[in-house]
């Protein structure tokens, strides 16, 4: 087979693989949670039926909503699938890893979050324009610390592309860089704000005085509703898979390695997949939701440790120099 064509069968391969599992990372989590809380909880394709039944039902539109209010959803779904497919997940080396940039994920993150936003308010309900403007508010704390994390890497590796970034890591003695630990950090509370999870918010809450993104997903139905279910879905794997690149990529194949390469990359980035969705049910039982004058703290704390990142970074390659 030619190169080309297997690096673009390998590409077209992780990209469906990372749609087809991201159902059951939301289902480990939520499974963990119940098992935590002495429940027996869903089963982990449980997502995957809500997802079936959504698409097999009636979508009902509010009388004043636009054809935009009928778009978004498709569109939210592309821009997450294209952001989650773009991140070197099972190998490294694909066809079109050259797009695979830090701050190019960060820009489709955005359009995707400002595209729902926008959605919501189109309806014309109240719910729709609190929940907008709530999650407008994180976004605003979110984005600099992300890409504050993105300089850092920039820093370190001398690029902010996703595959140079993974093997410059992969090539990297094991050593504990405080800049990296913090950046880790600062990552980790964005990809929680990000996924409207637990203390930012409780995607498993409907109380009007509390909810973000239910908020602004109210007034769907149907199959709409399973693509803006899909897309959060595949935006938690999407956060987990760029964590796993940027401080964890060991285990990726080339795209051109043998099927026993091809067994231990997908086998590796399962692994993290499923210690990560564990440890994010564990973490949301045992930590409270907070309340929204108190996300900025939060948040700002997320931006501190990424500018000491970028800090540190800089200053130890000076040291260097």
């Amino acid at each position: 087979m030619p190169a080309t064509v297997q690096s673009f069968v390998a590409q077209g391969a992780q990209m469906f693989f990372v749609l087809a599992i991201a159902p059951a990372v939301t289902g480990i989590t939520r499974k963990v949670k119940a098992r935590l809380m002495r429940r027996r909880g869903p089963s982990i394709f449980q997502p995957y039926r809500d997802l079936l039944k959504l698409v097999r039902k009636e979508s009902v539109l509010a009388p004043n909503a636009t054809w935009f209010f009928r778009s978004a959803p498709y569109m939210i779904f592309a821009f997450t699938w294209v952001a989650a497919a773009l991140v070197p997940t099972l190998a490294s080396g694909l066809m079109f890893n050259w797009a695979a940039d830090v701050v190019a994920l960060v820009a489709l993150i955005g359009a995707a979050r400002a595209l729902l936003a926008l959605a919501a308010m189109d309806a014309g309900t109240a719910f729709g324009g609190i929940g907008s403007s709530r999650e407008m508010m994180i976004a605003s704390l979110a984005e600099p610390a992300s890409l504050l994390v993105a300089l850092t890497i920039a820093f370190a590796a001398g690029t902010t592309r996703l595959p140079e970034v993974a093997q410059f890591l992969i090539s990297q003695p094991i050593e504990i860089r405080v800049s990296f630990a913090l950046a880790f950090v600062a990552l980790v509370i964005v990809a929680m704000a990000e996924n409207a999870r637990i203390p930012v918010d409780n995607p498993a809450t409907h109380l009007e005085l509390t909810m973000v993104h239910e908020a602004m997903v109210l007034e769907y139905s149907g199959r709409h509703l399973a693509m803006i279910e899909a897309a959060g879905h595949l935006k938690l794997t999407l956060y987990i898979s760029l964590i796993i690149c940027l401080f964890m990529p060991f285990g990726m194949a080339p795209f051109d390695g043998s099927a026993a390469a091809w067994a231990i990359g997908i086998g590796t980035y399962l692994a993290k997949l499923v210690l990560a969705a564990v440890a994010l049910g564990v973490w949301e039982v045992s930590i409270a939701k907070m309340r929204v004058f108190r996300m900025s703290e939060f948040l700002g704390g997320a931006f501190i440790f990424a500018f000491l990142a970028i800090l540190l970074e800089f200053l130890s390659r000076e040291v260097q120099r």
